[in-house]
């Protein structure tokens, strides 16, 4: 059996179309968001893997400055905003005088803000996925609903109930039902796939930031005075000695 789906659209009452319409807009909307997250959590993952392998020969060597200037370098990376949140606040705290535990302590919060901040940036848009799965079977249900009432209009138009009074009626009711089940069913496999894979990213996340709080706690602060005067000597005068005499404190 062969449905003509553009014969059937030319049949369907306005109310049908409206509901046919409304569910078109929703899936387009989860195909937008979809594309959406997967590049940008694929761009961050490729850019999050750059930014850890130019990073750590800075943190080994207690240059923060250095390894703050590598994290804000690295645009369009998660991964990059948050411990920059991080290497910044820390190195503010312990400019203007803080001890190491101070300045970490004011780190780890400033880590705890951002990462609610890009965890809400992560999940953008995953709302629309989520009511859409939740609410296209029942807006084709309403669909089914407005294509009956329909049937029984011509029934009681024609004064008969035959099928070949009522049969069109049915049919696009029960195409505008599946239509809802078409739209839901890929949303919610889509939006747990997504979900899984920003949470993955999310904890890696919280761990790198955990990392290098252990590394800023476990570093001694002569290597923590010695790491910012490194950062700084680029900005020295020419007069003061070879590069080479400045060194970096491990």
């Amino acid at each position: 059996m062969e449905i003509n789906l553009v014969e059937l659209w030319g049949r369907m009452g306005m109310p049908v179309r409206c509901v046919a319409l409304v569910l078109t807009l929703q899936a387009l909307a989860c195909v937008t968001v979809a594309i959406d997250r997967t590049v940008a959590l694929y761009q961050s993952r490729m850019k999050s893997r750059t930014l850890a392998a130019a990073i750590r020969p800075a943190l080994e060597t207690g240059d923060h400055q250095r390894a703050l200037a590598v994290a804000n370098a690295i645009n369009g990376c998660h991964l990059s905003v948050y411990l920059a949140q991080a290497l910044d606040t820390f190195v503010v705290r312990v400019g203007a005088g803080d001890s190491r535990d101070r300045a970490v302590e004011f780190a780890r919060r400033a880590l705890e803000r951002k990462g609610d901040a890009l965890s809400r940036e992560l999940n953008r848009g995953m709302n629309v996925i989520a009511s859409t799965g939740s609410t296209a079977p029942f807006v084709g249900l309403l669909g089914t609903v407005l294509g009956i009432v329909n049937a029984f209009k011509l029934i009681a138009a024609s004064g008969s109930g035959g099928i070949g009074t009522i049969g069109a009626a049915i049919g696009e009711a029960l195409v505008v039902t599946g239509y809802g089940l078409t739209v839901a069913i890929p949303s919610v496999l889509v939006f747990n796939w997504l979900s899984r894979r920003i949470a993955d990213y999310e904890s890696g996340m919280i761990n790198a930031g955990s990392e290098l709080l252990d590394r800023l706690e476990t570093l001694d602060n002569s290597a923590i005075i010695g790491g910012l005067e490194a950062g700084a000597a680029p900005d020295q005068s020419a007069e003061t000695a070879s590069p080479r005499s400045t060194s970096m404190v491990g």
